[in-house]
């Protein structure tokens, strides 16, 4: 395995951007989570949950917009999220706690929307639910 620099570079090849430009972004966005320390480390010297980290860093080098995160709630927190709108899709309640904002849904329809709490407490039957 490469190492998390090569890693989280690996996506930014398609941006036609300069070998300094890679460096720089690659640096500033494992700043940004945590990991600069990681630069230089192989990929698997690192635990399951950095590996995860390392991955979505490399979704935030190419400067996305939006992150769809399938019951990943062990990446972002509130310091880290920055700019970046966070899609959850999340099947257990107590992950709510970490939402601004939720949908219920239910055979591709929308039944209700709110705060995750208002949510939380109907407790709707056969519950899955993506946040926003």
């Amino acid at each position: 395995m490469p190492a998390v620099e090569v890693d989280v570079a690996f996506g930014l090849g398609r941006l036609n951007l300069t070998n300094s430009e890679v460096r720089s972004r690659v640096s500033k966005t494992l700043d940004v989570v945590g990991m600069f320390e990681y630069l230089q480390r192989p990929v698997k010297a690192l635990s399951g949950a950095q590996k995860k980290r390392v991955a979505i860093t490399g979704a935030l080098a190419e400067a996305c917009k939006l992150l769809l995160l399938d019951e990943l709630t062990t990446f972002l927190d509130e310091r880290n999220q920055g700019e970046v709108t966070s899609l959850w899709v999340i099947h257990r309640l107590e992950e709510l706690e970490y939402v601004d904002d939720a949908v219920y849904m239910e055979d591709g329809r929308v039944i209700t929307h709110g705060d995750a709490v208002s949510i939380s407490l109907s407790k709707p039957s056969n519950l899955r639910i993506s946040t926003v």
